[in-house]
């Protein structure tokens, strides 16, 4: 349901659809973000984990190629919701983040415990950045001036998070979409932005004044789902991409942030939903993320993968299907 108007959008301006009211943007027929009083309610339960201050991961820093040409896909886990995507000789980066602090702080807030598993100096020519929302998690403004200096990529974000980059980042190439958009891209490719069961901010004041999504790539290899960050929703948006897109050659998919239950179930997804989502969206492979990097909830650092792994056995489906990415991992995915 939309909420009641509060103040102006400062980020977008359009008619009403069946996802925004005129002001703010809203999940259909789902569940708003926890109010404040909820917010308070998690933080002072106590139920936090301990993370470790270091969290290495057990793969080297990945050197990628340059391009990888035809129908071979390749997919480099740099951390938490940022990967690289190669196929069809396009370079693709997922939800960018190489800073130190998923904060837009630089002394507070949620630090990386093991290295970005592609060195920023390492990364081949970028083509194009997906940008799925504007949390610090997500949308890291440090990052994206310096891909803008050092790549000039395109980025396609949902709408809103145009106004946010682009009064940032001097002079990036922006292209802003709706939920149901489809984008030409280089190399017989195309990208659609599609729904999913999230929201925004980047402050106390600017709540889902800017859009969310998910992306499919299409490429001559098959296609390839990133899921952005995402709560299950009975599944809906997994059967929706079913339905419109057939099936996948791979699916990202978030695994991690998503205890307690009550509080994080709208808006993170847990391991157990993540295999019923690669199983209902018909995708032949899924990568884990979202886990393992930056502490955002309540469980354990390792617990992610685990209860993947868990969940998979229960399945019956193969762990080589749906991989827990760490970062520096690189995944020659096979065709489906």
């Amino acid at each position: 349901m939309a909420a009641g108007k509060r103040t102006a959008n400062r980020y977008y301006g359009g008619p009403p659809s069946d996802h925004f009211d005129g002001t703010l943007f809203f999940n259909p027929d789902g569940r708003p973000p926890g109010r404040f009083a909820d917010l308070l309610k998690w933080q002072l339960s106590g139920g936090r984990s301990k993370w470790p201050t270091v969290f290495p991961s057990p793969f080297p820093q990945a050197k990628p190629d340059k391009r990888i040409d035809g129908t071979a896909l390749r997919l480099t886990m740099v951390g938490h919701a940022s990967l690289l995507i190669q196929t069809a000789g396009s370079n693709i980066l997922t939800d960018p983040v190489w800073s130190e602090r998923a904060s837009p702080f630089a002394f507070v807030g949620p630090k990386r415990v093991n290295a970005p598993g592609v060195a920023f100096a390492d990364l081949p020519p970028i083509d194009l950045v997906l940008l799925s929302h504007n949390h610090y998690d997500h949308l890291d403004l440090a990052t994206l001036r310096r891909l803008k200096q050092s790549h000039d990529p395109l980025l396609v974000t949902p709408l809103g998070n145009d106004a946010i980059i682009g009064g940032a980042v001097p002079g990036m190439r922006l292209s802003a979409h709706d939920w149901g958009d489809r984008i030409e891209f280089g190399n017989d490719a195309a990208i659609h932005v599609e729904p999913v069961h999230h929201w925004s901010a980047r402050g106390g004041r600017d709540r889902r004044m800017a859009l969310w999504a998910g992306f499919v790539i299409e490429t001559p290899g098959g296609k390839v789902y990133f899921a952005g960050d995402t709560g299950f929703h009975d599944g809906a948006n997994y059967r929706l991409m079913a339905e419109k897109h057939g099936g996948f050659r791979l699916a990202i998919l978030p695994i991690g942030a998503y205890e307690p239950r009550w509080f994080m179930a709208p808006q993170h997804q847990n391991p157990e939903e993540a295999v019923q989502g690669m199983r209902l969206c018909n995708a032949a492979h899924a990568a884990g993320c979202h886990w393992g990097t930056f502490q955002l909830t309540d469980e354990p650092i390792e617990e992610p993968a685990q209860k993947l792994n868990e969940a998979l056995a229960a399945e019956g489906v193969s762990r080589e299907r749906f991989r827990a990415m760490r970062p520096g991992e690189i995944w020659d995915v096979p065709r489906a």
